[in-house]
């Protein structure tokens, strides 16, 4: 039990380095600090942040199988389902993404809570969607109401809807 404990104490560890470097630009550090924190205990952070680099250098199908580990190891963390949903749309999918965005919306752990919401605002205005977008964007912004972004999306979908 302590050896577990102190496994996991040393990949979150890693995986806070690997997050610094990939801060700092250093993405082949961060990759490299992600999988050791992954080879010590995996973590679905761990995953997901591997993940995230691997979208750094648009391979967006690594990505989204490094988020899929990492709701296998915790199926409630929501940012793999929202990244997912992101890399998704990246490739021209976004029916597929739609889903993963909803599945984020509703994940018990989750921080920005507010990104699902907006990356489904998006995909929903390109569909011309606009009730629902606007729907979106207008619980984007309930969450974050200083996220700008959302706050001129949904000022220019209510011009729009008027």
């Amino acid at each position: 039990m302590e050896a577990t404990r102190e496994r996991l104490e040393k990949a979150t560890e890693l995986w806070h380095q690997g997050y610094r470097a990939q801060m700092q630009g250093d993405l082949g550090v961060a990759m490299r600090l992600y999988q050791e924190s992954i080879q010590t205990h995996p973590t679905a952070e761990a995953y997901t942040f591997l993940g995230w680099t691997y979208s750094s250098f648009g391979r967006y199908e690594q990505a989204i199988e490094e988020c899929k580990s990492a709701i296998a190891v915790d199926p409630d963390f929501g940012n793999p389902y929202n990244d997912i949903g992101s890399y998704l749309t990246q490739l021209g999918k976004p029916d597929d993404a739609i889903p993963w965005l909803e599945q984020a919306v509703v994940a018990k752990r989750y921080e920005p809570r507010h990104f699902p919401h907006v990356n489904l605002g998006r995909i929903y205005w390109e569909k011309g969607d606009l009730l629902k977008a606007a729907r979106e964007f207008g619980k984007a912004v309930e969450i974050e109401p200083r996220y700008v972004f959302a706050r001129r999306a949904l000022a220019a979908l209510s011009a729009q809807l008027n």
